[in-house]
């Protein structure tokens, strides 16, 4: 097991959804997680979907969903998401924040997103606490709850209390939380499944280390058959390769060879599971000239060879 990995426990994720919510900041939520499921093979998040009375609400792009229960039988959960979206004033009534608080006392924690914060703060849930809402309502927020110090941050973790501003930050959010649960090469990975941080194009532009971090593994993953040397990725990302190193160091306690050798090898998986292509063509695809190398550093990773990995596979689609 790499150092670089965390815990696998799996948690329980409430997700209230109110009429006029945005199908793109439930989507930003839920999707990461069920990939995190996917590239771990393992059941990390279960998530089920609740409306205040049990009753069918539709999106603001009018798609309707039709959810497990009343959010009465929620929890008891990790997390508890909220997620009103458009029509957040009109759901700021007695019997829905009743309800929020409830719901928030069978949870760990509780995430406002989009403009959940506003229900959150209207619940009382978040009285002398750090929490930001969708840029467009940081003043209205701030002026309507003084007991809460609103700031124009893109996602903000306060204790138990969750918030992000929009539908962009919401995935933000999520992939801070699988970096913090299970590590940051899960998160790594999720965010260049949905081609998160990929390279810029132009030559002057400026990054956070975050930022940075994922446009290297970005430039990785593109470039799995023919992996690229390593002063390649640091000079097309406009580092030294000290600087390279030094920001995955600092960023996920891991050298890059490691993180792009990781990459190369779940690839070689995924093609073992998922294709009829010889183990030997696997390699190739992979950047390794020698199949026998490959199935030792597969071995070495997995804890099985290429063959038996597609072996399993194929017995657990058979079930």
């Amino acid at each position: 097991m790499q150092k670089w990995k965390s815990d696998e426990k799996s948690r329980e994720i409430s997700v209230v959804l109110f009429d006029q919510f945005s199908n793109h900041c439930l989507a930003n939520a839920i999707e990461p997680l069920r990939a995190a499921n996917t590239l771990s093979r393992k059941t990390l998040y279960r998530w089920r979907f609740f409306s205040i009375d049990g009753a069918p609400v539709v999106s603001s792009s009018g798609l309707p969903v039709t959810p497990e229960a009343a959010l009465a039988a929620s929890g008891p959960g990790d997390c508890l998401f909220v997620m009103p979206s458009y029509d957040f004033l009109h759901h700021t009534n007695p019997r829905n924040l009743r309800a929020l608080r409830a719901a928030a006392g069978r949870h760990a924690s509780v995430a406002g997103m989009d403009m959940g914060a506003w229900l959150l703060a209207a619940a009382g849930l978040l009285d002398q606490r750090r929490a930001t809402v969708h840029w467009d309502e940081l003043q209205a927020m701030a002026e309507a709850f003084p007991e809460v110090e609103v700031v124009p941050d893109r996602f903000v973790i306060d204790g138990d209390r969750l918030t992000c501003g929009g539908v962009t930050t919401t995935f933000d959010l999520i992939l801070h939380l699988i970096r913090q649960h299970h590590g940051p090469m899960l998160a790594l990975e999720v965010a260049a499944l949905f081609m998160h941080g990929t390279r810029p194009s132009e030559p002057d532009w400026l990054a956070s280390d975050d930022q940075m971090l994922h446009a290297a593994v970005a430039l990785m993953r593109r470039n799995l058959e023919a992996p690229l040397p390593m002063p390649r990725i640091a000079t097309t990302l406009g580092l030294s390769l000290k600087g390279l190193e030094a920001l995955f160091a600092r960023e996920v306690s891991a050298p890059p060879l490691a993180i792009y050798k990781t990459l190369r090898l779940r690839e070689a998986r995924r093609l073992a599971e998922h294709s009829n292509q010889s183990i030997a063509e696997i390699a190739t695809r992979c950047g390794y000239s020698d199949p026998a190398a490959m199935t030792r550093a597969f071995r070495a990773e997995f804890g099985l060879t290429p063959s038996q990995s597609r072996q399993t596979a194929l017995a657990a689609h058979r079930r």
